[in-house]
């Protein structure tokens, strides 16, 4: 009887509960979906490249064995497992070529300004560049919580929490914290999913670092709570089941 009792009420509490809330749970609240719709994309700048990052450099040539001395840093064992690292002053030392100012640049201007310093050596050299320690964290209510690294360098918000398997249904849809690093500074933004004006926000598409935390919301603790409340009645119960049992046998 206590079992089942203490099971009603835990099903009676999180049916209400999540009848309660469900307002709060389905994504883009104010896009029509009665009729299709398109806007500009206006708010995607492409990545740049900071100090401390670890960029991937790969030449090719018409000399394909002499341009293989830049690839990932081919002749230091160090760099060709990581890479090129980005000094303080914004710069990656590269064979034959020597110092070369990368920070503050995209992976495709970086290519383009290659492209021009290689052709002292080497005829229709074509260079591939891209940051390998590019990586978000996202943690909190989601299935998934984890550090990813990521190939590509443009993302969303939205990718970034399907790859973290989504939010739990219990996770607060409008306080999802952004925390991005830059200039020094470390900013904190609430993202609002349930409008779809988080499209148009500067914060959409991420940068390298950036973190995401989901804030559980009270229903997560108030199941919680009343599980934790049912197993102590259980236990409970069957100690002084436990206690009538032996009185019994004296």
């Amino acid at each position: 009887m206590i079992n089942r009792f203490n099971f009603a009420l835990l099903a009676l509490v999180i049916l209400f509960t999540s009848c309660g809330s469900y307002k709060n749970i389905p994504y883009y609240q104010d896009l029509d979906k009665t009729k299709s719709s398109e806007e500009q994309i206006s708010n995607y700048k492409p990545t740049v490249i900071a100090n401390a990052d670890v960029i991937g450099i790969n030449v090719s040539s018409r000399t394909p064995e002499a341009s293989a001395i830049f690839n990932y840093g081919a002749k230091d064992p160090q760099s060709a497992l990581n890479g090129y690292v980005v000094d303080q002053k914004g710069e990656v030392q590269i064979p034959l070529i020597g110092a070369v100012k990368v920070a503050g640049f995209t992976t495709a201007q970086v290519q383009e300004k290659l492209n021009q310093l290689l052709l002292t050596y080497y005829k229709d050299p074509v260079s591939n560049v891209r940051i390998l320690n590019f990586k978000i964290a996202v943690y909190g209510d989601v299935l998934k919580p984890d550090v990813y690294s990521i190939k590509d360098e443009k993302i969303t918000i939205t990718q970034a929490l399907t790859m973290a398997g989504d939010l739990n249904i219990t996770a607060l849809r409008k306080n999802v914290v952004l925390v991005r690093e830059e200039d020094g500074k470390r900013n904190f933004v609430t993202i609002d999913l349930t409008s779809k004006s988080i499209f148009n926000s500067p914060y959409y598409y991420l940068k390298n670092n950036d973190q995401i935390y989901v804030q559980p919301g009270k229903t997560k603790y108030a199941t919680v709570e009343t599980g934790y409340r049912t197993t102590s009645l259980i236990l409970s119960g069957l100690s002084i089941v436990a206690i009538v049992i032996a009185a019994t046998f004296r």
